[in-house]
């Protein structure tokens, strides 16, 4: 009797110390596979999502704009910004057919008016960032007989952006106020021809935006050309500005800034088009905008 009454005695504790070890080999097993957690640590210590953005920028702003996203990504890596340089005419018509966009940067205001009457801006977005000026140039070594623009049609050839391109439309207002071209409703809408005619019939090589403007001349291709004084940064060894024409003739030449409305976006797109264009927007910004020629003396 008392052998069977120890025999169970002995089972019970047996019992009772391989119950010990399992929990104890379980309590030690929770405590040595922190693995499980491991991913969890990694993605909150990773950046932020990495994204990328459409911005569509005026041409004369392609070297600053490259200039600035440099900048931009020092701090955010994870934001790839893709520019589509072009004439904000050229632009604002791919956005009314739908091309992916996230921010528009124009040269002027018109092209921003239209898009906005379209409903295609974010409201409460829109924003002027600069002013320029449009000059009149020559290669340095060129021995016209131009000094501007009331002097054009001495000029054997000029480089003219088209009617419908900003710079183009600058030039041909201050020509209006100038008294060679005639009166006009709209004059983007005054042909190169016209232009030509009211030269004197010079020779006008008409060019799709404000860079090729620039090159016409710096290559050599025309004697003289109408660009903005931005543009000239870079190539002070190669142009000469004739003349640096005033905001009365031409009027203020506003660069405005918009988010577009972008159905494809997700949202880490649409942050980080807000925070481009916070800093776009932002004082380290507009030091850089004036390093590059442009006047950032305007009211938003």
């Amino acid at each position: 009797m008392k052998r069977k009454v120890l025999a169970l005695m002995l089972a019970g504790c047996m019992a009772l110390g391989l119950t010990a070890c399992g929990q104890s080999k379980n309590e030690g097993a929770g405590t040595e596979t922190p693995a499980a957690q491991t991913p969890a640590i990694e993605t909150e210590e990773k950046a932020v999502e990495e994204t990328e953005i459409q911005v569509f920028i005026a041409a004369s702003l392609n070297t600053v704009m490259t200039e600035l996203a440099k900048q931009y990504n020092e701090k955010h890596p994870e934001v790839k910004i893709t520019f589509n340089a072009d004439s904000s005419g050229t632009l604002m018509t791919q956005i009314q057919e739908g091309y992916e966009c996230d921010i528009f940067f124009s040269a002027a205001q018109k092209q921003m008016d239209q898009l906005e009457a379209d409903g295609l801006l974010v409201e409460g977005t829109r924003a002027n960032v600069l002013n320029n000026q449009v000059v009149v140039i020559t290669l340095k070594d060129s021995t016209t007989k131009v000094s501007g623009l009331e002097t054009l049609n001495k000029a054997e050839s000029i480089a003219l952006a088209g009617g419908s391109v900003p710079v183009g439309k600058y030039t041909r207002q201050a020509l209006v106020n100038l008294g060679i071209l005639p009166e006009a409703e709209d004059v983007s809408q005054i042909t190169t021809q016209e232009v030509s005619e009211g030269l004197g019939g010079v020779e006008i090589s008409e060019q799709d935006n404000v860079s090729k403007v620039l090159m016409a001349v710096t290559e050599g291709s025309c004697e003289v050309g109408t660009t903005y004084y931005s543009d000239t940064y870079g190539y002070e060894d190669k142009v000469v500005v004739l003349e640096t024409v005033g905001y009365d003739k031409t009027g203020n030449v506003i660069y405005p800034i918009a988010r577009v409305q972008n159905a494809e976006a997700d949202e880490a797109q649409n942050k980080a088009a807000e925070d481009f264009l916070a800093f776009i927007l932002s004082d380290e910004a507009k030091a850089v905008f004036d390093s590059y020629y442009f006047d950032t003396n305007v009211e938003r």
